[in-house]
């Protein structure tokens, strides 16, 4: 028979001892009377610029307690030890994480997601947190100065696109509602903005954006670097920036925040195999017995048949048709998919779909682990998603996809690294860091930092964005380089004093 096959999120955390992390507070790694230098930097006036990472997202929202613990939050706290000033963000209202505009929620702009709890202390998954109505309306403009212009969903050209937080545009769809809080005017741009405020130490990161939504939907999108398009305005937010139009705009944001003279860190792309989004469904969920497994094969032999007949008439090499064919066993099986990738053989005698079995190195989007091993027609016992009826293209990213996602990956920090060295700016290397944590761990005072989901303590909910914790973990790579490029000596924090993810009854 067939065993556990519904692949529910539960069945992705262990038991809540194990899970709950223990948030010891631990002393900061500051000792008393130290003295720390700011040496060839000056840190008076700190600005950042970037996306949600930037921000302090976590969670799917924006919501107080993220942007408290932001990388830059956190950088700015310990500046202060070495003639750091004030630093002022856009502070939402609350921990609530969802927008209105004039009162009306914002579609799209929910709250953020919590550990539910079973009612018995044990984890039953992420769900939606229901304990406070959101009041941040984006029609209250924040007033008085900024240091941190993160805004969550930002592709690189959007930083440099006029009227991006026009609250007439949010609700034309054309542009950001978290920039439309605190943009200086409804025609201002992220990057004016930024270089106005003046600052004379600067971190930027962007172009996380520029290929996650591609990869988050599948590759449901387009590479613009295959159509040749360098037109901003056509690239939507699925689709990977053309490598030119990043290098372009990338420039455009360096040269205006070091306009006058100031000096800063730019932070790479990390891969996106380092966060629990794609990593955290295995490509093989299929749990089957022999004799259920027999039955599925039955059911397949017409279709593998037919790729044997596309062969005999020139439609597929054996290659191909040994790449398409559906075979199960006892076991963990790989789960069938569609492939938009594959040779169309629909005018093969034997008209065929784009099917075949995932492989050890495909990449199933985390929320497709709520449907896997669930029936698409509940009227029909054996149609079972991810086994009689595929994943769809925007469930899986495939080893096609994928490098079309590492080569733009690595046009883009190519273009980071070498305008840091261009400039004589700190270049932070986001990607290792976040690949150790990924690999291998990241040891601190009171255990190990990872990415498992829920478990590891470097991500939020939503699979993406780190938690409190990773945010600590991000500053500290930051630090380390700004003090490897300027001879400064900022003090690192204890990321074990900062809090991963708890269970909550106040949801859905």
């Amino acid at each position: 028979m067939m065993k556990n096959l519904n692949i529910k999120l539960i069945t992705l955390f262990i038991a809540s001892a194990a899970i709950i992390s223990c948030d010891k507070d631990f002393d900061n790694a500051i000792e008393d009377g130290g003295v720390y230098t700011s040496g060839e930097a000056d840190f008076s006036k700190y600005v950042t610029v970037g996306n949600s990472l930037t921000a302090g997202y976590a969670d799917g929202a924006l919501y107080l307690n993220g942007q408290l613990n932001s990388y830059p939050n956190i950088i700015a706290g310990q500046m202060q030890f070495a003639g750091g000033g004030e630093f002022n963000q856009p502070l939402v209202n609350d921990n609530a994480g969802g927008l209105l505009a004039g009162g009306v929620p914002i579609p799209g702009f929910g709250n953020r997601l919590v550990l539910a709890s079973d009612g018995m202390g044990a984890p039953a998954g992420p769900a939606v947190y229901t304990g406070a109505a959101p009041t941040t309306d984006i029609t209250n403009k924040v007033t008085g100065p900024i240091n941190n212009f993160g805004v969550p969903g930002a592709r690189v050209f959007h930083l440099a696109a006029p009227n991006y937080g026009s609250l007439g545009g949010v609700l034309a769809g054309t542009a950001n509602p978290y920039y439309a809080r605190f943009s200086s005017s409804e025609s201002s741009s992220v990057i004016a903005d930024a270089a106005a405020a003046n600052g004379t130490f600067f971190t930027l990161w962007i172009g996380n954006n520029d290929i996650l939504g591609y990869a988050t939907s599948g590759g449901s999108g387009v590479d613009n670097n295959e159509l040749n398009n360098v037109d901003p305005s056509t690239q939507g937010n699925n689709s990977i920036t053309n490598n030119n139009v990043f290098a372009g705009v990338y420039q455009q944001l360096v040269a205006g925040l070091t306009a006058n003279g100031a000096k800063g860190s730019l932070v790479n792309i990390p891969d996106v195999t380092s966060i629990p989004y794609f990593t955290t469904v295995p490509p093989n969920p299929i749990p089957l017995d022999g004799p259920t497994a027999a039955i599925v094969n039955s059911s397949y032999a017409p279709y593998n048949g037919g790729l044997q007949a596309a062969v005999t008439n020139g439609f597929l090499t054996a290659a191909e048709a040994s790449q398409r064919t559906i075979n199960f066993t006892a076991g963990q099986n790989f789960v069938v998919i569609v492939d938009n990738d594959l040779t169309d053989i629909s005018g093969s005698p034997i008209p065929l779909p784009s099917w075949r079995q995932t492989t050890a190195n495909d990449l199933i989007v985390f929320p497709a682990a709520a449907v896997l091993g669930t029936l698409a027609d509940p009227a029909n016992p054996g149609s079972i998603i991810g086994v009689a009826v595929p994943l769809t293209n925007q469930q899986v990213l495939t080893t096609t996809e994928q490098v079309r996602v590492s080569n733009a990956q690595q046009s883009y920090n190519a273009t980071i690294e070498a305008l840091a060295a261009a400039n004589g700016l700190a270049y932070v290397d986001a990607r290792a860091a976040l690949a150790q944590v990924a690999t291998t761990g990241v040891p601190f005072n009171g255990g190990v930092l990872t990415s498992t989901y829920a478990t590891g303590g470097g991500f939020s909910l939503d699979g993406v964005h780190p938690s409190a914790r990773g945010y600590a973990f991000t500053a500290n790579t930051i630090i380390d380089a700004i003090n490897a490029t300027y001879g400064s000596t900022l003090p690192k924090v204890d990321i074990g004093a900062y809090s991963t993810i708890q269970l909550s009854d106040s949801v859905q």
